[in-house]
């Protein structure tokens, strides 16, 4: 890292930190980017086990952004292929497919619940014509809009089970953001009450997807950058120099070696949290007990692998009972062929969890065997034809929207729309939920308003606007 001063230096490479450095490079500027992990992509990224390829939690892609799907069709050119999308929720130990039809609601939620679920949404319809009710916690949101039924019968659990927290505890804005498996009420209302035959964003059909998994595109944009500039892996970044709220230089350490990074600018997609106390000097006080008051969700993934052809034919599954440990399975072979050796396939299962907790400190050998016996119970699986198994444990993969949280990021923000030359991005970096393609297009966002300013007028360019829309 002996290379003279960078125009910019990229903190993080998932995908809103490389989509930041490719606009950047593709415009002929000096960039940098630094990543903590032996691979880039972040949480998007595909990790191979043997001759088997899986996604940490499998990751369609699917957008209304013609410049971001260009952007990703020219990356994978003919790696580029088209999923249907098939999806079960295991509810009352029924297979229900989602997303549903009147006839599936019937079949599968039973002709006596589904009719409630209808009534209940028709009343709080009716209730909510009456005058608009206060609303702060997911469950206010839920019952609100689709009923209380609706709520209990799925929502409830599923909500806990993802979170670790009452629903009472977990902001609306989750439901807003469409966060992991909520879109099932979307897929109630859309079943039964279709305007113009327009079905929700969340519901479509079929998405994109790289033949070697989703990984591919964070890949391909490393080596698009890496053309002319450099993407480092393995590189913490312990401190962040600043004077007079200007970044001056970040101090990483690769292997037992500590250096000082220069640029003129630098672009954080690490966690807003982590951020904040890599500071030096430190922010006020009260910056930092905001900091310490927000809270990330983390994640344990297991993957098993089977001597078998196929085990689902879905795409996902989403398991809501608490009795089952996993949240949702996918099968990467339904997603791509190629993704384990002809004649076999896999399985990959989410826990969430907090670190520290029982989840998370339970060993590889005993996650694996909890896995394994419930695929079975299930009859997903046969223990017979489990041929080997892997655990990662993925730390602060969902920001945790707690009541509360805005007034704590906008303490974190406020302090750093201050900073001239520091601007968070992406999902962590702005304690936000962005699907893939908003992740990069955050990045290109802050890419753009480097170019927009100049390069040799950034001294005086002011980016609070950016800091502004991604907190936002």
């Amino acid at each position: 890292m002996n290379r003279s001063r960078d125009d910019v230096v990229v903190l993080g490479a998932g995908l809103a930190g490389l989509s930041a450095g490719h606009a950047l490079a593709q415009a002929g500027l000096r960039v940098r980017v630094l990543e903590r992990e032996s691979a880039v992509g972040g949480l998007a990224r595909t990790v191979a086990h043997g001759p088997f390829r899986f996604d940490l939690g499998g990751h369609r892609f699917f957008t209304q952004d013609e410049t971001i799907e260009g952007l990703v069709r020219g990356l994978l050119g003919l790696e580029c292929l088209t999923v249907p999308r098939r999806s079960q929720i295991f509810l009352r130990n029924r297979y229900i497919d989602y997303p549903l039809s009147p006839l599936n609601a019937i079949s599968g939620l039973g002709a006596t619940t589904a009719l409630r679920v209808v009534l209940d949404y028709a009343w709080e319809k009716l209730r909510g014509r009456f005058g608009a009710r206060g609303m702060v916690s997911l469950e206010d949101w839920v019952v609100s809009h689709f009923g209380r039924s609706l709520f209990d019968l799925y929502f409830k659990e599923y909500s806990e089970k993802v979170w670790g927290i009452g629903c009472e505890s977990i902001s609306m804005d989750w439901v807003a953001q469409r966060i992991g498996g909520l879109s099932l009420g979307a897929a109630v209302r859309n079943a039964f009450f279709r305007h113009g035959g327009q079905a929700a964003r969340t519901l479509a059909n079929r998405f994109l997807y790289p033949s070697h998994g989703i990984g591919r595109i964070a890949e391909r944009l490393r080596e698009e950058i890496e053309r002319e500039n450099e993407v480092l892996c393995n590189v913490e970044v312990s401190r962040i120099r600043h004077e007079d709220f200007r970044v001056r230089a970040v101090v990483v350490r690769r292997g037992s070696r500590d250096s000082a990074v220069d640029g003129r600018a630098f672009i954080s997609t690490v966690p807003l949290t982590h951020l904040v106390r890599m500071l030096d000097p430190p922010p006020p006080e009260e910056v930092l007990r905001a900091a310490a008051a927000l809270r990330f969700r983390d994640l344990v993934i297991v993957a098993v692998t089977l001597n078998r052809r196929r085990a689902t034919g879905q795409s996902w599954m989403y398991f809501p009972e608490r009795r089952i440990p996993f949240g949702r399975i996918h099968e990467p072979t339904n997603w791509s062929a190629r993704m384990a050796p002809e004649g076999k396939t896999l399985l990959v299962a989410e826990q969430f969890c907090f670190r520290g907790d029982s989840v998370w400190t339970a060993s590889d050998r005993e996650l694996a065997e909890g896995t394994i016996r419930h695929l079975h119970g299930l009859g997903i699986i046969s223990r017979k034809e489990v041929l080997d198994s892997a655990v990662l444990r993925i730390p602060e993969a969902y920001p945790l929207f707690q009541v509360g949280y805005r007034e704590h990021r906008e303490a974190i923000t406020g302090y750093l729309r201050r900073f001239r030359n520091l601007f968070p991005a992406g999902r962590g970096g702005t304690f936000s939920y962005h699907n893939m393609d908003q992740a990069m297009a955050a990045g290109r966002e802050a890419a753009g308003r480097f170019l927009a300013g100049g390069v040799q007028g950034l001294d005086g360019c002011e980016w609070d606007g950016l800091a502004a829309r991604q907190s936002a």
